[in-house]
């Protein structure tokens, strides 16, 4: 059988919408469930054939929770469990629930935005909203804090190895571990900072994107820790948001991975530090409140939930 897997290694695009559900007890559940993996297999089809151009696409994942309420197939994704917070000297990346979530992608956000509509008509009469993001593209593909975001992501053929399962579970291959969360700026403290400081705390020149030599690059850098070598690689589709008229500034982290471990590893290099006290200096301006692990089925596996 030929494998189809979501679009989990799409690129970044101009727009995009980020959604999370908790599921509620209600009769109705499963059959909306079945309704809701034919939508999206619908809206990744029809925006294809109406908007080819616009790279659209429309990514669901399943929190763990989900997967055992929903009754889906047994035994589950192998590393899929629900995300316990990892706790530093000085910071978190807190543990925050989700059931279902939805990554919307397009140039053009009215594709998004009517997506969005069809999705959340279907499931507000068994789901609470409890996130939405509209996120953008902010000049050069750059975080609000004013840096390149992504440089270290895989291209080409490495995109698929990397974001996608691979015959360690010939069950679940084609499908891949989803980890997000909602990071908010302190910018009064980040624009307190000098450039030159700005580029010790990133590890990367704010201008040019220039990464430092291991030489020059602090221990204690987002670049020297949060990247853990060439064989450890994830998809990242980081997008910034905000709202400036009351001082909201943030980066949602969403990644892409052919096992969690990964993006485990990366995190605590983060937050408890390697060696452990030498955290991510990032998280001094920048503080996770969510954080929660979904496992994005294939294509072929919501065709099969679909009923």
């Amino acid at each position: 059988m030929n494998i189809e897997s979501q679009n989990v290694t799409d690129y970044p695009n101009s727009n995009t919408i980020f959604m999370v559900w908790r599921l509620i007890d209600d009769p109705k559940l499963k059959g909306t469930f079945q309704q809701l993996c034919a939508l999206v297999l619908n809206l990744n089809n029809s925006v294809f054939n109406r908007f080819p151009d616009s790279r659209a696409s429309c990514v669901m994942g399943i929190g763990h929770n989900a997967w055992n309420i929903l009754d889906l197939p047994t035994p589950l994704p192998k590393e899929l469990v629900n995300f316990e917070e990892i706790k530093g000297v000085k910071h978190t990346a807190v543990s925050t629930p989700g059931d279902l979530h939805f990554h919307l992608r397009a140039d053009d956000k009215s594709i998004i935005f009517d997506m969005a509509i069809e999705i959340s008509k279907l499931l507000t009469p068994v789901a609470e909203s409890i996130l939405e993001i509209h996120g953008f593209k902010y000049w050069d593909d750059r975080s609000i804090l004013g840096f390149v975001d992504g440089t270290e992501n895989p291209h080409n053929e490495d995109r698929d190895f990397f974001a996608k399962v691979g015959d360690e579970d010939v069950q679940y291959k084609g499908g891949s571990y989803l980890f997000t969360q909602k990071y908010l700026h302190n910018m009064n403290a980040w624009r307190s900072l000098s450039t030159e400081d700005q580029e010790k705390v990133i590890g990367r020149s704010k201008e040019n994107d220039i990464e430092m030599s291991d030489e020059v690059k602090p221990s204690n850098s987002h670049i020297a820790l949060a990247n853990i070598g060439d064989d450890l690689k994830i998809v990242r589709d980081n997008m910034p948001f905000g709202n400036p008229s009351i001082g909201e500034f943030g980066t949602y982290f969403i990644s892409y991975a052919n096992s969690f471990s990964t993006t485990k590893k990366m995190l605590t290099n983060m937050f408890i530090g390697d060696p452990a006290g030498n955290y991510d200096r990032i998280l001094d301006f920048s503080t996770a409140v969510t954080g929660s692990l979904f496992f994005v089925p294939t294509r072929n596996m919501l065709d099969d939930f679909s009923g």
